[in-house]
């Protein structure tokens, strides 16, 4: 199994300089989404008393040339903070900030897609969108070989993996465990974790959370579990269909409610929006993965527990539905239904603002509406 050299630092050594005191300085590390959409980046300053708020932290800059996000003659871009969360690597006092990035005319770039959703949310939040999203992934050696496969071949088949307990069901446990405390000590709204359909594919759900802060959340727990994987020397690959062939892909389901559907008779208002994105189908499509589109349709087959990615389809307790209504919410004609469409690599912002534009705001047709 090919592992990064920086799993064979001795983790030891390094604690002993971790342990020292810092005086009343504080280390913020500022993490922010490059111009893939997908990748994260990250460094630090220092600040000489502990922000106890975002009002505290300052903004910052970047090169951007070196993330896809400018060329070289014009560079500068701008770290606006926008979350804090409690530092599991450097423990408290630091702190980890999550940013939007500005480019030098301070709009938004390409890829921050935060201020447009953030717009939306606070057009409908006196309707209180929940969300919850089930961000699976893949373990992988740094050869791109999923964690604990054969090095010739593959492992037996799909089925006893799934929430699979053993060495022989069960790969990379100690990276999960690590990296679930590490989401709670940084105050991450992660609700639960299992092991996947396909071997050294694994999950963990966030939410429910209300609005704008369910990308915020997703987006830190991605990065906790980047720089968890980082110690342990391996990769979490969030691509939707890691490998081909016979095995499960990757997504991000998407579960939603508002409070009206969370009240009695909240049925109704469920399926008012289902039909709402029966109608704007290929609009959700393309706002549910980086590339439009692309790469969801290497995973939307139909098969392996999706739905096709040309077709719109809904049912109850139905996992090879674009919209699965859980059984219990059928039952008790309220609660939320889970949009099992978006990828694994989506953009937990782009998401939740199409969903709020579509079932909250009516929008129809293939663009989003300028308000």
């Amino acid at each position: 199994m090919a592992t990064s050299a920086s799993a064979c630092l001795s983790k030891v050594v390094k604690q002993r300089y971790m342990e020292l005191p810092q005086g009343d300085k504080v280390q913020a590390m500022y993490i922010w989404i490059d111009g893939t959409g997908e990748g994260l980046r990250c460094k630090t300053r220092t600040l000489d008393s502990e922000p106890k708020s975002i009002e505290d932290l300052p903004e910052w800059n970047f090169d951007g040339s070196s993330t896809y996000q400018s060329e070289g003659s014009n560079s500068d871009m701008y770290l606006i903070p926008a979350a804090m969360f409690r530092d599991p690597f450097r423990r408290d006092p630091n702190k980890l900030v999550l940013c939007e990035v500005m480019k030098y005319n301070h709009k938004p770039t390409e890829t921050n897609l935060r201020l447009a959703c953030n717009k939306v949310m606070d057009m409908v939040k006196d309707q209180h969108p929940w969300f919850g999203m089930e961000q699976e992934y893949t373990i992988l050696g740094t050869d791109g070989h999923p964690f604990g496969w054969p090095s010739n071949g593959f492992p037996g088949p799909q089925g006893p993996y799934y929430c699979g307990v053993g060495a022989d069901k069960a790969y990379g446990r100690d990276i999960v465990e690590a990296h679930y405390k590490a989401c709670l000590y940084a105050g991450v709204d992660i609700c639960g974790t299992n092991a996947e359909v396909m071997p050294a594919q694994w999950e963990f759900q966030v939410g429910p959370t209300e609005g704008i802060k369910m990308g915020d959340h997703l987006w830190v727990a991605r990065f906790i579990l980047h720089r968890v994987c980082e110690d342990f020397g391996v990769v979490a690959s969030f691509d939707p269909k890691p490998i081909q062939g016979n095995w499960n892909g990757a997504g991000c389901h998407t579960n939603f409610s508002t409070k009206e559907m969370r009240e009695e008779g909240g049925l109704k208002a469920i399926e008012e929006s289902i039909e709402r994105l029966g109608k704007r189908h290929h609009y959700h499509i393309r706002a549910y993965d980086p590339k439009g589109g692309l790469d969801n349709a290497r995973r939307l087959t139909g098969r392996h527990e999706t739905s096709n990615i040309h077709e719109f389809s809904a049912g109850v307790a139905n996992r090879g539905a674009s919209i699965r209504i859980p059984r219990s919410v059928g039952q008790e004609q309220k609660g939320y239904f889970e949009d099992r469409r978006p990828s694994a690599n989506c953009d937990p912002y782009a998401v939740t603002e199409a969903l709020i534009r579509t079932c909250l705001l009516a929008e129809e047709g293939e663009e989003p509406t300028e308000y």
